[in-house]
């Protein structure tokens, strides 16, 4: 079954930089986008970036712009986020996420990683 597992999160001081992991397996790995989401209590899920199959193509929210940056290893079926420059609004439990076809190949599926809990704080 498709599984996702990310790994990384913790606790660092404002300005560090902390490197987040996805591990994906039960799918074609690299036939996927894939993307990271965060999610602070009391506030809607936010996309935080997307990369392609490829990885040539990449996005991020304006928010995160600049500092973060999103990446995959096709061979070892990983996604990671690289994230520099923290700020204690960056805090939040991190997800990894792709969708894919059903089984029946009628729908899309949503799947999501248990997430990773990143905490910016002095």
């Amino acid at each position: 079954q498709v599984q996702l597992v990310e790994s990384g999160g913790g606790l660092v001081q404002p300005g560090r930089s902390l490197t987040l992991s996805c591990a994906a397996s039960g799918f074609t790995f690299s036939w996927y986008p894939m993307n990271w989401y965060r999610q602070t209590p009391g506030k809607e899920r936010e996309l935080v970036a997307t990369i392609s199959t490829t990885g040539v193509s990449t996005n991020y929210a304006d928010s995160v712009k600049g500092r973060f940056t999103i990446s995959r290893d096709n061979a070892n079926n990983t996604v990671y986020l690289q994230m520099n420059s923290l700020k204690p609004e960056d805090t939040a439990v991190y997800s990894c996420n792709t969708r894919l076809p059903s089984s029946t190949w009628t729908r899309i599926v949503d799947y999501w990683g248990q997430g990773t809990q990143v905490t910016v704080s002095s």
